[in-house]
């Protein structure tokens, strides 16, 4: 008598695979054998990759406040002392977004930061 492979549930998990290797090249999206192995790496980057998407945008609106205190003739590094000497609690997200979208009142947070800063030297 030959041995049970349980085929429904192993074409299934097959199936799978092949389906989650789609758009790979060539055999790792034909082949099980190779498809398995491509999956498992790319769901590894895929994890990796979630948590370092955090800092590249966390970089990017630095990079972003920088630029628009530079404008208003302060460093970024000064802004935030500032920022924390006026206890303004607002997060490098908001500050890039109004940065690019209300340089006016992006104008106003920094005067006010200014401001501090001379009051704390004094």
């Amino acid at each position: 008598m030959p041995r049970a492979t349980n085929s429904p549930a192993s074409r299934k998990r097959r199936k799978r695979v092949l389906l989650r290797a789609k758009g790979f090249r060539g055999f790792r999206s034909k082949l099980y054998r190779y498809a398995k192995d491509a999956v498992y790496k790319a769901r590894q980057y895929e994890y990796r990759d979630r948590k370092k998407r955090k800092g590249q945008f966390r970089r990017l609106w630095i990079q972003r406040i920088s630029a628009a205190v530079r404008a208003e003739e302060m460093t970024y590094s000064r802004f935030i002392e500032g920022l924390k000497a006026a206890q303004i609690e607002l997060d490098r997200k908001v500050l890039a977004d109004l940065a690019v979208v209300d340089a006016a009142a992006f104008s106003a947070i920094v005067a006010q930061a200014k401001s501090a800063l001379e009051k704390k030297a004094a």
